[in-house]
This record gives C-alpha cells, sequence and structure tokens, in this order.
C-alpha cells in the first residue's frame, strides 16, 4: 500500500462514536475514529517500510499517527525523529504512548527521556516519563541505573501534586513501573506510592481513572509477576 490508499482505508475503518471518544480524552487535529484493534490489523501493510511508516506520521491525522507508532522500526529511528515526533505530539494518546513507546525500544531511549522529563511542555514532560516508565518494563535491571531511580522517585514523592495534570499521571505511573519491574527498588517505590496517595487528574469528559500506585503494585506482587518483563512495549 502507499500512503493514499491507507488514508482512504483509514477513513472507512474510522467511525463518528469512536472520533467522539478520542475528542473527549483531548485529541486534537484530523481524527477519522479508528479503533487500535483495527488499526494493528493494518501494520503488515507498513511495518516494512519504514519511509512509508514515517510518511504516516507527517500526516499529522491520529490515526495515521498511531498506526506509525505501531508499525516503525524503533531501532531505525534517529534521534532527530524522534524529537520531531513528540514535538508534533498533540494529545496524551501521542505522547504518552505512540511516541513514548517508539522511543523507549530506540537506541536514545534513556537519553531522551532524561532530557524530557525536565521540559517546560506538558507534552514532552510527559513523554519523557513515560519513556522512563517502558524502558523499566523491558530492560533488565542489571541495565538500570538504581541511583538515578531513587533520585527520581524522591523527586516524584516530593513535587507530584504540584506538576501540570498529565505530568502528575505519568509520573504515578513512573512509580507503578518502579514498584513492578524493578525488584530490587519495590519496597522504595510502595513507600512513595504510599507517601503521594491518590492523585488527582482532570481527564475531561470520559469515565478514566488515576490509578492509585500501592494498590496497582500489590495486585501484580499478588498474581507472583513482579520484576517479570515485557518483550515489548508498544501496542
Amino acid at each position: 500500500m502507499i500512503l493514499q490508499e491507507l488514508m482512504i482505508e483509514l477513513e472507512a475503518l474510522g467511525s463518528e462514536q469512536t472520533k467522539n471518544i478520542y475528542y473527549n480524552h483531548g485529541a486534537q487535529g484530523e481524527v477519522f475514529g479508528v479503533k487500535v484493534g483495527d488499526l494493528k490489523k493494518l501494520v503488515k501493510y507498513v511495518k516494512k517500510n519504514q519511509a512509508l511508516a514515517l510518511e504516516l506520521f507527517e500526516t499529522g491525522n491520529h490515526d495515521a499517527m498511531y498506526l506509525a507508532g505501531l508499525a516503525v522500526n524503533p531501532k531505525e529511528m534517529t534521534k532527530e525523529q524522534l524529537q520531531v515526533w513528540v514535538e508534533k505530539a498533540s494529545w496524551y494518546m501521542q505522547s504518552e504512548y505512540t511516541v513514548a513507546s517508539v522511543t523507549a525500544e530506540s537506541p536514545y531511549a534513556m537519553e531522551l527521556a532524561r532530557e524530557w522529563i525536565h521540559s517546560s511542555d506538558e507534552q514532552i514532560a510527559t513523554a519523557g516519563w513515560s519513556v522512563y516508565a517502558n524502558y523499566l518494563s523491558i530492560t533488565d535491571d542489571s541495565l538500570l541505573d538504581k541511583e538515578e531511580l531513587r533520585r527520581l522517585l524522591h523527586h516524584v514523592k516530593e513535587t507530584i501534586h504540584e506538576e501540570k495534570n498529565r505530568v502528575r499521571y505519568v509520573m504515578n505511573g513512573f512509580v507503578i513501573s518502579v514498584g513492578c519491574y524493578v525488584k530490587e527498588l519495590h519496597e522504595e517505590a510502595m513507600e512513595v506510592a504510599g507517601h503521594i496517595g491518590k492523585v488527582y487528574v482532570d481527564v475531561g469528559q470520559t469515565a478514566c481513572k488515576v490509578p492509585l500506585a500501592t494498590e496497582y503494585i500489590q495486585k501484580v506482587e499478588t498474581r507472583g509477576k513482579l520484576g517479570v518483563k515485557r518483550k515489548t512495549c508498544i501496542c
């Protein structure tokens, strides 16, 4: 398939109901309203064509951008391309999921995570925290900087409730990720989770809830899944 054919297919797969759901969640710009499950069916037409995946993201259409994130090869992404992607992300589904998951599996995961979490731009900061959380879920503990993780946990503990709206959400997710995926820091993450308690985030016209970090980590522990890594964070 070429770009024009894919865009026609995406538009045909869209629905007003899904489109409205995305807009209620904060989507910006053009949206066809394609369900993620239907987007995954198109990955096979893009996966071996990195140039086509990049073209999809450049359209600015949400559905095309999400498909690009599912199909692109993260290992072939340059730092400059990832920077363009994070700057083009206009709402959390793009910054916290598409951009973050691709970056987490790229050669520049930690370099960009460390840079982005300090950004004054809310979308970029959320991407940074999400990159780090995703990276923890797929990376062997022996390759992680435990002292840096401790410093970040302390930073979350001290600042989360004063942070920008979506940054609060992804900081909470970072604590969950440390508690679930890094065995050595499980107890420290639980202490931070207990300290921060309930995190309030404006989720707009949706029924979404912010997970309570202590409960989430405890459920993973009960299932005997602490420290169990994922093969990929792109989904």
